[in-house]
């Protein structure tokens, strides 16, 4: 019997380490390692940090030049004094990989197509194979091999790379198991060495974010269910009361030089009515990543001198995307937001000037159809001749699983996107060419780089064209008193509507002929208006520009701040901070009044009158407390479905969507009655029945919010800021704030101003900045999320330049790091 007992003990014993040391499967997700995970010495304990934690370090590295002080100050936004600026670059990277490791490498591996390794192929319902083979195809690793011969072409910027990589190097040398961050130890794996291939991966991530949205399959859809009118109506090139980027007169050019039709671009690429069956895409970066900013001259400003503000917008996690920080080296001192992961700080200020940036929005991006000579895709056809690709077998690793191996062709066009192995949107079987510009050589982190130490108007000027893609705004102001703003990028010379459709790929007939010229990409300096600024709309106004410019242009911002600029005077950084706030609805002053007049108040019923009202009364503000905005927001989805679906889904066919100024422009010039008749019923309707039975149709989701106590916009809209994993307990959910698309602040359910800033170019620059989250990648840190109140608030933290002397001197610094030879 004894015996017995031991043996059950020892088999409980041995499940129990079994248990403990392995991965278990739960709701289709795996568990960490509890073993691990809850040892005292080793697990999630490790990573809870004390309250009154201190940042105090002093340690060597023999790839130092010299001496390197650190700062951190009481929001843990380090200050950094380098004797000299490769040891800052070095002192950078290993700050981003202290603070932000798994973040910044867990982003390189979903950019680098190997989020399987980690994740397994699947979990909790996301495909991480079919995520890797996306970015694998998109040639997102090709790109940053192509960035990285650039950069290594260049050496100074090659030295930066290094001593950034070797930072982060440094720092993961320093960790033990019990010290990697708490992701890790989640998902069970750990930190690989840092290279400057990844650090090259950042900057073609960034063009995806910024310049991969695009609508080639679904615009070549759209074109078998409508008419060539139709089409330009819908989806018009650039909406009339668009006001550009760029006000500088052009110079003449003529542009069929550069760029002209094929003569059989009407038969072979404007042809309509040739349906297909097809699947929506299910990877797309959100097409609002975009940006405001402006500078406004010293003769609109109280103190008489300049005044740059910028925030940028794209999607909102945790950890932050942006990590704050000065850096100060005898060549720059600068202070402002870097993106972990390269040598870089991509928005702030120096001693002499202020700078940002915005999305410029364009289309840089195609597909061509091209044939091969068989399956093995070595030989495809080209101007006449069949032609070598280049074959690349990208081998992906999945977790416990065996190998997948995507073959894919290169031509000279670029990857092969979809084949028959890997299906297009439009499941045709047939090969189709991806031409984006990410994939040409370039080194758009040497700008970056560039503007850090810029002075003066010149500098900038030499600083930002050089920039490659993704298309910038970028502006800029100075303590000499100068503003400018100028469209940095690569951008093709492009005919009337070359690159809306899929593009025929047998010879060079539709390619990109060239690039557009430098003397057609201006820059406006010190405007008589006194401002210059960008919100992502056309850079140019395409009734005298000679080039056609495919883009996702936004109408309702831009508008807005020039209305607003163009009305200030003795302006303040408290001015610009409530204008970076702003929550009016200029979308709503425009359509509400034409939609109002369109409903048929005989037939509504008493409820639907009393929601009429709320919207009817509403004050145009879409702040957090304000129904009217929720009403109003789902009435212009419910008549834009109304109005159009039923031309749009004649098929099942994946279709760009309509913008709501496409349908204020129609309904204003009553061209909308085009699209009001339903063709799927007998009888003939109006816009009057469209409006009327659209408001109708929204009561049922306004009636439920009531319910909920949702109906105000901030509930409704239920804001949140997501952790990368989406791990509730990591994020900030239920954030209970206005703003939206087309408003000024920009603020979505996930997505808005990841960055705050307003810099006043005085004598000892006057700054501020927030951004919504925490300089620490930890959860279990007090400065996780700590800005996160002050962000929705719409409040700012002063932020300053300090020289090595002053911040040495703060009584509230939260640590001192120095890094010696």
């Amino acid at each position: 019997m004894r015996i017995i007992g031991c043996v059950i003990a020892a088999v409980i014993t041995i499940a129990l380490i079994y248990f403990l040391d392995s991965q278990q499967t739960l709701h289709g997700s795996k568990t960490p390692r509890f073993g691990l995970f809850l040892s005292p010495q080793k697990g999630f304990w490790q990573n809870a940090e004390p309250a009154n934690e201190t940042f105090n370090e002093e340690i060597s590295f023999p790839q130092l030049q010299g001496k390197t002080v650190v700062y951190f100050d009481e929001r843990l936004v380090p200050h950094v004094y380098a004797d000299n600026e490769n040891d800052a670059w070095f002192a950078q990277g290993y700050l981003h990989a202290k603070f932000r490791l798994w973040q910044m490498e867990f982003q390189m591996y979903a950019a680098g197509g190997r989020l399987s390794e980690i994740m397994g192929d699947s979990a909790s319902g996301t495909s991480f194979l079919k995520v890797d083979k996306f970015f694998r195809r998109l040639g997102m690793v090709y790109a940053a091999e192509k960035a990285l011969h650039a950069i290594e072409s260049n050496p100074q910027m090659k030295a930066a790379c290094d001593a950034y990589t070797a930072g982060v190097n440094a720092y993961i040398g320093t960790l033990r198991e019990k010290d990697y961050p708490l992701e890790y130890k989640l998902l069970n794996y750990k930190p690989e060495p840092w290279t400057n291939l990844k650090s090259a991966l950042l900057s073609k991530y960034m063009a995806y974010d910024l310049a991969g949205y695009e609508e080639d399959f679904e615009r070549t859809n759209v074109k078998s269910i409508l008419t060539k009118a139709q089409y330009e109506a819908l989806f018009p090139y650039i909406q009339d009361s668009m006001q550009p980027v760029i006000t500088t007169p052009l110079p003449k050019l003529n542009a069929l030089k550069f760029s002209a039709p094929p003569a059989t671009a009407d038969s072979l690429y404007f042809n309509f009515k040739t349906a297909a069956a097809p699947e929506s895409p299910a990877i797309k970066p959100d097409k609002d990543n975009g940006s405001n900013n402006w500078a406004v001259a010293g003769s609109k400003t109280k103190s008489g001198r300049p005044i740059l503000c910028n925030d940028p917008h794209l999607g909102l996690n945790l950890p932050s995307l942006w990590y704050e920080m000065q850096i100060s080296t005898p060549a720059f001192n600068a202070y402002g937001v870097s993106l972990a992961g390269a040598p870089n700080m991509l928005i702030g200020f120096n001693e002499n000037a202020a700078w940002g940036l915005t999305n410029a929005e364009r289309d840089v991006k195609d597909y061509y159809e091209v044939k091969f000579r068989d399956s093995t895709m070595q030989e495809y056809w080209f101007n006449g001749n069949w032609r070598k690709a280049e074959i690349r077998n990208e081998v992906i690793k999945i977790r416990n699983k065996p190998d997948d191996t995507e073959r894919i062709a290169i031509t000279v066009w670029g990857p092969v996107m979809y084949d028959p192995h890997y299906p297009d949107k439009l499941h045709t079987g047939k090969y189709y060419v991806l031409h984006w510009q990410a994939h040409e050589e370039s080194d758009d982190l040497a700008c970056i780089l560039k503007l850090v130490r810029a002075k003066n108007y010149n500098d900038y000027l030499d600083a930002v064209s050089t920039f490659s893609c993704p298309g910038q705004n970028f502006v800029f102001a100075d303590k000499s008193g100068d503003i400018a703003i100028r469209q940095a990028g690569k951008f093709p010379a492009l005919w009337y509507r070359q690159g809306d459709f899929i593009m025929p790929g047998a010879d060079s007939s539709y390619a990109w002929q060239r690039y557009i010229p430098d003397s057609l990409e201006m820059a406006v300096h010190n405007p008589e208006r006194g401002f210059v600024s960008s919100a992502n709309q056309s850079a140019y106004d395409v009734r005298t520009y000679p080039f056609y410019m495919p883009g996702f242009y936004s109408l309702y911002r831009s508008w807005l701040i020039n209305r607003y600029l163009s009305s200030m005077q003795n302006i303040t950084t408290d001015d610009m901070e409530k204008l970076q706030n702003n929550e009016y609805n200029l979308l709503a002053e425009k359509a509400l009044p034409l939609l109002l007049k369109q409903v048929d108040y005989a037939r509504l019923n008493d409820k639907e009158k009393r929601y009429l009202s709320i919207v009817a009364s509403w004050n145009l503000m879409s702040d957090a407390v304000s129904e009217g905005a929720t009403v109003f927001g789902l009435w212009m989805d419910s008549c834009i479905g109304k109005i159009y679906d039923d031309e749009l889904h004649q098929v099942s066919l994946p279709v760009p969507p309509v913008e709501p100024p496409t349908l204020v422009k129609s309904m204003l010039k009553d061209s909308v009655a085009l699209f009001a008749d339903n063709i799927n019923t007998p009888q003939k309707e109006t816009l009057k029945d469209d409006v009327t039975e659209a408001f109708k149709s929204i009561i049922p989701a306004l009636e439920k919010a009531k319910r909920d106590n949702a109906l105000a916009w901030g509930k409704f809209k239920d804001g949140g800021i997501n952790h990368l994993l989406k791990i509730a307990a990591f994020s900030r959910l239920h954030i209970n704030a206005g703003g939206g698309e087309n408003i000024i602040n920009a603020l979505k359910k996930n997505h808005g101003p990841s960055w705050r800033m307003v810099v006043e170019l005085t004598d000892d620059i006057n700054a501020y900045g927030v951004y919504p989250g925490g300089q620490s990648g930890n959860p279990g840190s007090r400065y996780y999320d700590n800005f996160i109140d002050t962000w929705v608030a719409g409040k700012y933290y002063h932020i300053k330049l300090y020289s090595k002397n002053d911040i040495a001197g703060k009584k509230d610094n939260l640590g001192r790091m120095v890094f010696e030879k």
